[in-house]
Protein backbone atom coordinates (compact mmCIF):
# COMPACT_ATOMS: atom_id res chain seq x y z
CA UNK A 1 0.00 0.00 0.00
CA UNK A 2 1.26 3.61 -0.93
CA UNK A 3 1.18 4.97 2.68
CA UNK A 4 1.98 8.52 1.55
CA UNK A 5 -1.53 8.39 -0.28
CA UNK A 6 -3.82 7.49 2.12
CA UNK A 7 -2.18 9.69 4.88
CA UNK A 8 -2.22 12.82 2.38
CA UNK A 9 -5.95 11.94 1.86
CA UNK A 10 -6.89 11.60 5.69
CA UNK A 11 -4.77 14.59 6.38
CA UNK A 12 -6.15 16.69 4.35
CA UNK A 13 -9.74 16.00 4.53
CA UNK A 14 -9.22 15.39 8.39
CA UNK A 15 -7.74 19.33 8.49
CA UNK A 16 -10.53 20.65 6.48
CA UNK A 17 -13.31 19.18 8.80
CA UNK A 18 -11.24 20.47 11.92
CA UNK A 19 -10.78 23.18 10.96
CA UNK A 20 -14.33 23.98 10.39
CA UNK A 21 -15.59 22.83 13.36
CA UNK A 22 -13.06 24.66 16.05
CA UNK A 23 -14.78 27.74 14.27
CA UNK A 24 -17.80 26.25 15.64
CA UNK A 25 -19.37 24.70 12.65
CA UNK A 26 -21.40 21.61 12.46
CA UNK A 27 -20.97 18.43 10.62
CA UNK A 28 -23.92 18.47 9.10
CA UNK A 29 -23.92 22.23 7.78
CA UNK A 30 -21.28 20.76 5.67
CA UNK A 31 -23.90 17.99 3.99
CA UNK A 32 -25.91 19.17 0.95
CA UNK A 33 -27.27 16.54 -1.24
CA UNK A 34 -28.57 18.46 -4.47
CA UNK A 35 -25.32 20.34 -4.24
CA UNK A 36 -23.32 17.10 -4.25
CA UNK A 37 -25.31 16.17 -7.22
CA UNK A 38 -24.74 18.70 -9.00
CA UNK A 39 -20.84 18.78 -8.54
CA UNK A 40 -19.96 15.29 -8.60
CA UNK A 41 -22.47 14.25 -10.79
CA UNK A 42 -21.86 17.15 -13.34
CA UNK A 43 -17.73 16.88 -13.14
CA UNK A 44 -18.51 12.83 -14.05
CA UNK A 45 -20.91 13.74 -16.85
CA UNK A 46 -18.57 16.28 -18.54
CA UNK A 47 -15.55 14.02 -18.08
CA UNK A 48 -17.44 11.12 -19.65
CA UNK A 49 -17.83 13.50 -22.52
CA UNK A 50 -14.48 14.66 -22.48
CA UNK A 51 -12.60 11.23 -22.67
CA UNK A 52 -13.17 7.81 -24.35
CA UNK A 53 -15.50 5.15 -22.31
CA UNK A 54 -12.62 2.75 -21.82
CA UNK A 55 -11.06 5.59 -19.64
CA UNK A 56 -13.36 5.83 -17.63
CA UNK A 57 -14.37 2.44 -16.93
CA UNK A 58 -10.77 2.36 -15.94
CA UNK A 59 -11.07 4.70 -12.96
CA UNK A 60 -10.93 2.09 -9.73
CA UNK A 61 -8.08 0.46 -11.85
CA UNK A 62 -6.44 3.74 -11.57
CA UNK A 63 -7.26 4.23 -7.92
CA UNK A 64 -6.30 0.78 -6.85
CA UNK A 65 -2.92 0.96 -8.91
CA UNK A 66 -2.43 4.66 -6.46
CA UNK A 67 -3.26 2.96 -3.41
CA UNK A 68 -1.93 -0.35 -3.99
CA UNK A 69 1.23 0.38 -5.89
CA UNK A 70 3.69 -2.51 -5.97
CA UNK A 71 6.44 -1.17 -8.15
CA UNK A 72 10.03 -2.81 -7.65
CA UNK A 73 12.41 -0.99 -6.28
CA UNK A 74 15.35 0.27 -8.34
CA UNK A 75 17.90 -1.58 -6.46
CA UNK A 76 15.97 -4.77 -6.31
CA UNK A 77 15.86 -4.70 -10.27
CA UNK A 78 19.84 -3.72 -10.12
CA UNK A 79 20.34 -7.03 -7.49
CA UNK A 80 17.94 -9.55 -10.31
CA UNK A 81 20.01 -8.16 -13.21
CA UNK A 82 23.21 -8.52 -11.76
CA UNK A 83 22.65 -11.93 -11.06
CA UNK A 84 21.35 -12.97 -14.21
CA UNK A 85 23.68 -11.70 -15.70
CA UNK A 86 26.01 -13.90 -13.83
CA UNK A 87 23.90 -17.16 -15.34
CA UNK A 88 24.38 -15.71 -18.63
CA UNK A 89 28.11 -15.22 -18.73
CA UNK A 90 28.73 -18.46 -16.90
CA UNK A 91 26.47 -20.72 -19.11
CA UNK A 92 25.20 -19.27 -21.97
CA UNK A 93 21.96 -16.57 -22.28
CA UNK A 94 19.82 -19.67 -23.15
CA UNK A 95 20.33 -20.58 -19.49
CA UNK A 96 18.14 -17.43 -18.70
CA UNK A 97 15.15 -19.24 -20.17
CA UNK A 98 15.27 -21.39 -16.36
CA UNK A 99 15.35 -18.24 -14.54
CA UNK A 100 12.09 -16.69 -16.37
CA UNK A 101 9.55 -18.28 -14.00
CA UNK A 102 11.26 -16.73 -10.80
CA UNK A 103 10.76 -12.85 -12.01
CA UNK A 104 7.77 -11.54 -10.97
CA UNK A 105 8.16 -8.43 -12.96
CA UNK A 106 6.66 -8.40 -16.68
CA UNK A 107 8.54 -5.68 -18.66
CA UNK A 108 11.87 -7.89 -17.29
CA UNK A 109 10.35 -11.03 -17.81
CA UNK A 110 9.38 -10.15 -21.77
CA UNK A 111 13.04 -8.45 -21.83
CA UNK A 112 14.37 -11.57 -20.98
CA UNK A 113 12.48 -13.78 -23.28
CA UNK A 114 13.46 -11.53 -26.38
CA UNK A 115 17.32 -11.78 -25.29
CA UNK A 116 16.76 -15.84 -24.92
CA UNK A 117 15.38 -16.13 -28.40
CA UNK A 118 18.17 -15.06 -30.08
CA UNK A 119 16.98 -11.40 -30.86
CA UNK A 120 19.07 -8.53 -32.44
CA UNK A 121 20.55 -6.09 -29.84
CA UNK A 122 19.19 -3.49 -32.17
CA UNK A 123 15.71 -4.99 -32.28
CA UNK A 124 15.93 -5.65 -28.67
CA UNK A 125 16.25 -2.26 -27.80
CA UNK A 126 13.36 -1.15 -30.61
CA UNK A 127 11.18 -3.70 -29.30
CA UNK A 128 11.45 -2.90 -25.68
CA UNK A 129 11.36 1.04 -26.59
CA UNK A 130 7.97 0.77 -28.32
CA UNK A 131 6.91 -1.14 -24.81
CA UNK A 132 7.99 1.85 -23.16
CA UNK A 133 6.13 4.15 -25.15
CA UNK A 134 3.17 2.65 -25.10
CA UNK A 135 3.10 2.17 -21.11
CA UNK A 136 3.67 6.54 -21.43
CA UNK A 137 0.71 6.93 -23.45
CA UNK A 138 -1.73 4.57 -21.05
CA UNK A 139 -0.27 6.38 -18.15
CA UNK A 140 -0.99 9.38 -19.84
CA UNK A 141 -4.70 8.69 -20.54
CA UNK A 142 -5.07 7.50 -17.16
CA UNK A 143 -3.41 10.84 -16.02
CA UNK A 144 -5.94 12.53 -17.94
CA UNK A 145 -9.47 11.06 -16.17
CA UNK A 146 -8.35 13.11 -12.94
CA UNK A 147 -7.13 15.63 -14.47
CA UNK A 148 -9.94 16.24 -16.04
CA UNK A 149 -12.24 15.97 -12.82
CA UNK A 150 -9.65 18.70 -11.25
CA UNK A 151 -10.30 20.89 -13.72
CA UNK A 152 -14.31 20.51 -14.18
CA UNK A 153 -15.13 20.24 -10.26
CA UNK A 154 -14.46 23.77 -9.39
CA UNK A 155 -16.25 25.10 -12.11
CA UNK A 156 -19.30 22.73 -11.56
CA UNK A 157 -19.23 24.29 -7.88
CA UNK A 158 -19.49 27.32 -8.97
CA UNK A 159 -22.53 26.51 -10.74
CA UNK A 160 -24.05 24.76 -8.37
CA UNK A 161 -23.55 28.51 -6.01
CA UNK A 162 -24.67 30.10 -8.87
CA UNK A 163 -28.08 28.00 -9.09
CA UNK A 164 -28.43 28.16 -5.05
CA UNK A 165 -28.81 31.96 -5.06
CA UNK A 166 -31.28 32.44 -7.82
CA UNK A 167 -33.40 29.85 -5.71
CA UNK A 168 -32.47 32.23 -3.18
CA UNK A 169 -33.13 35.35 -5.06
CA UNK A 170 -36.68 34.11 -5.55
CA UNK A 171 -37.53 34.00 -2.09
CA UNK A 172 -36.71 37.21 -1.13
CA UNK A 173 -40.32 38.11 0.17
CA UNK A 174 -38.72 35.78 3.14
CA UNK A 175 -35.72 37.20 4.61
CA UNK A 176 -35.37 34.88 7.37
CA UNK A 177 -34.57 32.31 5.33
CA UNK A 178 -31.93 34.03 3.06
CA UNK A 179 -29.29 33.17 5.68
CA UNK A 180 -29.08 29.82 5.54
CA UNK A 181 -29.96 29.62 1.89
CA UNK A 182 -26.93 31.39 0.94
CA UNK A 183 -24.92 28.58 3.35
CA UNK A 184 -26.55 25.63 1.35
CA UNK A 185 -25.60 27.84 -2.06
CA UNK A 186 -22.04 28.16 -0.86
CA UNK A 187 -21.75 24.68 -0.08
CA UNK A 188 -21.20 23.41 -3.75
CA UNK A 189 -18.40 25.96 -4.53
CA UNK A 190 -16.84 23.96 -1.56
CA UNK A 191 -17.42 20.63 -3.04
CA UNK A 192 -16.10 21.75 -6.24
CA UNK A 193 -12.60 23.20 -4.98
CA UNK A 194 -12.37 21.35 -2.15
CA UNK A 195 -12.51 17.56 -4.21
CA UNK A 196 -10.29 19.25 -7.44
CA UNK A 197 -7.85 20.24 -5.02
CA UNK A 198 -7.84 17.32 -2.02
CA UNK A 199 -8.62 14.77 -4.22
CA UNK A 200 -8.72 14.68 -8.21
CA UNK A 201 -5.63 17.06 -9.12
CA UNK A 202 -3.50 15.18 -6.27
CA UNK A 203 -4.21 11.95 -7.91
CA UNK A 204 -3.46 12.55 -11.22
CA UNK A 205 0.07 14.24 -10.01
CA UNK A 206 0.59 10.91 -8.10
CA UNK A 207 -0.20 8.74 -11.09
CA UNK A 208 2.21 11.11 -12.93
CA UNK A 209 4.84 10.79 -10.32
CA UNK A 210 4.12 6.96 -10.34
CA UNK A 211 4.68 7.05 -14.16
CA UNK A 212 8.19 8.56 -14.51
CA UNK A 213 9.40 6.22 -11.64
CA UNK A 214 8.03 3.43 -13.40
CA UNK A 215 9.61 4.47 -16.70
CA UNK A 216 13.01 5.12 -15.23
CA UNK A 217 12.55 1.55 -13.54
CA UNK A 218 12.15 0.44 -16.79
CA UNK A 219 15.09 2.45 -18.82
CA UNK A 220 17.15 0.73 -16.02
CA UNK A 221 16.06 -2.43 -16.90
CA UNK A 222 16.55 -2.23 -20.72
CA UNK A 223 20.00 -1.11 -19.97
CA UNK A 224 20.68 -4.17 -17.71
CA UNK A 225 19.22 -6.32 -20.44
CA UNK A 226 21.24 -4.83 -23.25
CA UNK A 227 24.28 -4.99 -21.02
CA UNK A 228 23.81 -8.44 -20.53
CA UNK A 229 23.28 -9.49 -23.92
CA UNK A 230 26.41 -7.81 -24.98
CA UNK A 231 28.29 -10.34 -22.21
CA UNK A 232 29.20 -7.18 -20.18
CA UNK A 233 30.95 -8.03 -16.73
CA UNK A 234 28.31 -8.40 -13.76
CA UNK A 235 30.89 -6.19 -11.44
CA UNK A 236 30.96 -3.25 -14.76
CA UNK A 237 26.99 -3.87 -15.30
CA UNK A 238 26.02 -3.25 -11.78
CA UNK A 239 28.05 0.22 -11.62
CA UNK A 240 26.58 0.91 -14.87
CA UNK A 241 23.36 0.33 -13.54
CA UNK A 242 24.01 2.37 -10.62
CA UNK A 243 23.79 5.56 -12.29
CA UNK A 244 20.06 5.35 -12.62
CA UNK A 245 20.11 5.63 -8.38
CA UNK A 246 20.37 8.97 -6.72
CA UNK A 247 23.68 10.24 -4.95
CA UNK A 248 22.15 8.97 -1.45
CA UNK A 249 21.12 5.36 -2.67
CA UNK A 250 24.93 4.73 -4.69
CA UNK A 251 26.47 5.69 -1.07
CA UNK A 252 24.68 3.04 0.37
CA UNK A 253 26.16 -0.81 0.24
CA UNK A 254 26.73 -2.44 -2.87
CA UNK A 255 23.62 -4.17 -4.40
CA UNK A 256 25.40 -7.28 -4.88
CA UNK A 257 27.24 -7.35 -1.55
CA UNK A 258 23.91 -6.66 0.14
CA UNK A 259 21.29 -9.37 1.43
CA UNK A 260 19.72 -10.50 -1.87
CA UNK A 261 15.85 -10.46 -1.60
CA UNK A 262 15.67 -12.71 -5.05
CA UNK A 263 17.24 -16.03 -5.15
CA UNK A 264 18.27 -17.32 -8.27
CA UNK A 265 18.69 -21.21 -8.89
CA UNK A 266 21.37 -22.84 -8.58
CA UNK A 267 22.84 -23.31 -11.68
CA UNK A 268 23.37 -19.56 -10.83
CA UNK A 269 24.45 -19.62 -7.40
CA UNK A 270 27.42 -22.19 -8.73
CA UNK A 271 27.88 -19.64 -11.63
CA UNK A 272 28.70 -17.19 -8.99
CA UNK A 273 30.77 -19.24 -6.15
CA UNK A 274 33.00 -20.16 -8.95
CA UNK A 275 33.63 -16.83 -10.01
Amino acid sequence: MDVSTVLGLIVALGSLVLGFLLEGGHLGGLVNVSAALIVFGGTFGATCISLPMSQILSIPALLRQTIFSQMMKPQEAIDQLVALSKVARRNGLLALQSEMEKVSDRFLRRALQLVVDGGDPDEVRHTLEIELLAQERRHAGGEAVFANMGAYAPTLGVLGTVMGLVHMLARLDEPGKMGPAIAAAFIATMYGVGSANVIFLPLATKLKTNSKAETQLRELIMEGILGMQAGANPLALEERLKSFLSPKQRGGASVSSAKPTWQVSSVAQEAETSE
